[in-house]
Formats: C-alpha cells, sequence, structure tokens
C-alpha cells in the first residue's frame, strides 16, 4: 500500500482549504476582468435584497436566491461524497468550491445572462455583483459544512424548507430555476410572470 510522503502537500487539510480559498480569489479576478461591478449601483451594500426583479436582486450580500446557493453546497457536499468517499473533507470541499467558482463565472457571461432574461423569471437580470457572487461561494460553503456535520434527514428537511419556502414567497427556487435554465416550461413562466 502507498503512503503519502510526509512532504506531500495534498495530504494536508489546509493545502485543499487554501486552494478553495484561492479559487474564490480567482473567481473575483476573472469577474472583475470581466468587467462586473463591486457593489450595487444604487452605492450601498444591504444584508438581504427583498425584491425580486428589482435592480438590488443579484448586487448584496443576500437576496431571496441565496437559498439556493446553499443547496448548491448540499448537492456538492453529497455528490463529492459519494464520488470521492476516500478522499479527505478537505478535498471534497475544494472540489466543491471550484464547482461553485466555475458556476459564478459563467453565470455571469453575457450569453447565460441573455438566457436568464429570456427563458427564466429574470426578466431585468444583468448579471451579479462580485460582492454578491463572492457571498454566493460562501452561502455553498455554509451548505457545504452544514451537510457534512447534520445529519442526512436534517438536511433533507432544511432543503425543502428552503425549495417549498422561497417558490411560495417568489415562486422560483432552484429547481424551477435549473428546469427554466435548460428546457423551459410555458406553464411555469405564466405562472412565474403572476406573482
Amino acid at each position: 500500500m502507498l503512503t503519502a510522503s510526509p512532504h506531500d502537500r495534498t495530504s494536508d487539510p489546509r493545502f485543499w482549504y487554501g486552494v478553495a480559498a484561492a479559487l474564490v480569489v480567482a473567481q473575483v479576478l476573472v469577474l472583475w476582468a470581466m468587467g462586473r461591478i463591486w457593489i450595487c449601483d444604487c452605492g450601498y451594500i444591504r444584508l438581504f435584497e427583498p425584491g425580486v426583479n428589482t435592480s438590488g436582486n443579484s448586487q448584496h450580500l443576500a437576496d431571496w436566491y441565496t437559498p439556493s446557493h446553499i443547496l448548491h453546497g448540499f448537492l456538492f457536499y453529497w455528490l463529492a461524497h459519494l464520488a470521492f468517499r476516500h478522499r479527505s473533507l478537505a478535498f471534497r470541499f475544494a472540489l466543491a468550491m471550484l464547482v461553485e467558482v466555475a458556476w459564478e463565472v459563467l453565470e455571469n457571461t453575457p450569453m447565460v445572462i441573455e438566457h436568464y432574461r429570456t427563458a427564466t423569471m429574470a426578466v431585468g437580470y444583468t448579471g451579479d455583483s462580485i460582492l454578491n457572487s463572492v457571498m454566493d461561494s460562501v452561502f455553498m460553503a455554509l451548505g457545504f459544512g452544514f451537510a457534512a456535520l447534520a445529519p442526512v434527514w436534517l438536511t433533507v428537511v432544511v432543503a425543502v424548507i428552503f425549495e417549498v419556502g422561497v417558490a411560495l414567497v417568489i415562486r422560483d427556487n432552484l429547481t424551477l430555476n435549473v428546469v427554466m435554465l435548460i428546457w423551459p416550461i410555458e406553464a411555469i413562466r405564466t405562472w412565474q410572470a403572476a406573482l
């Protein structure tokens, strides 16, 4: 059996947590290079943006899509646990952060922004501020940590509460967002437009 060399940095969890942090720094730099704004054009920062189709949505620390990013953490934890059960939690976390950061960058490309505007309820969506995008990654990390520590049944209950609760309040959630992004359904679009 092969064992890790004492000089093998990848066996140290700090290495993988450092990789995750470096990915977030890369996220900031790439979004900045793409011309994303640092904070809301409004010039201030809110803890929570209550509007859905407002200019402040996806611009502040949290909004109605924050639960979706926490759910990303739940899903990434479970998928990484299934696929990489024998790897360290730190490795799996870095992998989850890679996926989240890649999505955050892709989500803020003109092509995806335009697709959101035409296929989903995000009619006025202009992309995330850098602050909001980084907070999305932070909330994914919190979701990942919660799923790693909490019993599976509790994580499932929280996920259902988030999905149902957000759907009742804003007629959107992670499931609907994915469906409408991949395969828009007119009946869902009509229901969401009635908000």
